[in-house]
This record gives structure tokens, sequence and C-alpha cells, in this order.
């Protein structure tokens, strides 16, 4: 573990506060109100299933951890590490190690496997190197010189991933990261990404497929009309069939 990890570490064990923590987020679409008092915690190396109905404010959510340009923040804190992340704009928030995988992928056109790794190192600190990354996903080591847009849809959702862990990540933000994707790839997404957590990197899933991301996590929280109405283990849901009828309709 390098110096940095270890100073970071105590920093964070110091302020009392979890690896990552959002405490009292309000945000806006315009007037909307979208996300409203959300909170919770995640401890270091955990991966956590965000669910609930279309239109619970899932995806504004993981957007505002983000500091994405909108919904716009208006109130609350989060914090990654001990260090504060609502102070930031979306550059900055990227650079101290928060990556959103959106569920629309972004692959950039014109641009090979290889292409797009290189571009996302370019603009912040590296994280993984390539030959790491080709032996998570080796589908994108076969065609490390495709371009990337060119691929299978779960091949590009690999590649979005890839891009992710490319840099320094210390929060992994995914948004629906097995949609339209056959069950065999599924599994294979499934599969990378407990070995992601397994390097220690934190993760937060946002999945309308609620049962695959529950066997995926450790914790889950369940929001509705933008409002936390569960936080607990992954396992207590899957558990909980009343709960899960009444926000999940599972």
């Amino acid at each position: 573990m390098s110096t940095e990890t270890l100073e970071r570490d105590s920093q964070a064990q110091g302020s009392g506060r979890p690896f990552f923590s959002c405490r009292g987020l309000n945000a806006y679409y315009g007037d909307s109100y979208i996300v409203q008092n959300v909170s919770f915690d995640i401890p270091e190396g955990q991966i956590l299933a965000l669910l609930g109905r279309n239109g619970a404010g899932k995806t504004s959510t993981l957007r505002t951890i983000a500091r994405a340009s909108s919904p716009e923040l208006r109130s609350g804190e989060i914090w990654l590490a001990g260090e504060p992340l609502h102070t930031k704009a979306n550059f900055a928030a990227a650079r101290a190690g928060v990556q959103l995988v959106q569920e629309d992928r972004r692959i950039i056109q014109g641009l090979t496997v290889e292409e797009n790794l290189e571009l996302a190192q370019i603009s912040g600190e590296k994280g993984w190197s390539f030959e790491r990354i080709f032996e998570l996903f080796p589908r994108l080591a076969e065609r490390r010189k495709q371009e990337g847009t060119t691929m299978s849809g779960g091949e590009q959702q690999m590649l979005a991933i890839a891009r992710a862990l490319a840099r320094d990540v210390k929060l992994l933000l995914l948004d629906e990261p097995y949609e339209g994707l056959a069950p065999v790839v599924r599994q294979d997404i499934a599969k990378a990404l407990l070995e992601v957590r397994s390097a220690g990197i934190t993760s937060i899933i946002v999945e309308q497929n609620a049962v695959a991301a529950l066997q995926l996590s450790d914790r889950s929280v369940i929001l509705d009309s933008g409002e936390v109405v569960y936080d607990g283990s992954a396992q207590d849901v899957l558990d909980n069939e009343e709960l899960r009828l009444k926000y999940l309709a599972i």
C-alpha cells in the first residue's frame, strides 16, 4: 500500500467518516425536486445496489454523486476517502477518483478499443494498466485494434467499464450495466465486477434487474420518489418478499 493511500485512509478514519458517505443530498432539475434528503454510507471495497422503480431517482442520485452538471445539488455533503466531493465540479470529482459508467456507454466513434483507453488516461491519473484490463476482459484484448462502436453491446459495456478502470478510480458508479445484454454476457460483467471489488474498489450499481444486482452486492439502498426507504444488507432484501413487492415489484 502506497504512502498516499495510507495517508488518505488515515484522514478518512480520523474524520470518523466511512470511506464513502453522502448526507442530506437534495438535488433538482429546474424546479423538480428529484433527490430528496438522500443519505447513505459505503465501506471501502464494497458494492452497493441502488434500487427502486422507474423514476425513483436512482440515476439522478448517481449523477449527483458524480457532480454532473444536472441535476443541481442544492444542499448536502458527499465525502470520499476523507475528501469533500460536494464542493467540486465534475472534472474535479473525476480526478478525485469518481468514475461514472453511463447507461449509453459513450464509446467514442472512430477510436479503437486501445485508443479509447489511451484517451481516458490522458485527462487524469492513470489507473489499471492495459495488461491488467485485458486480463479482466479478454474479449477486449482480442479486439484492441477494432473500432469501439463497431463491437457488440456487451463488448461496448466492457470497454466502458475498462475505460473507468484505466483512470485512478476509488468509486465506480455503474448505471444499468446489464441493460440489453444477453445472460451469458451479464455473467461475464458480474464476474468482472466481483474482481474489481476484490481489488478494493468501491462501487454503486443502479440496475433494473434488481435480483442480479442484489446477488452481486454487499448492501442495498432502495429509493422511492427520490427518498431512501431502505438501507441495509443486500441479502435481507432478497429474503424480504414484502419489501421487494412493495418497492421493486419483484
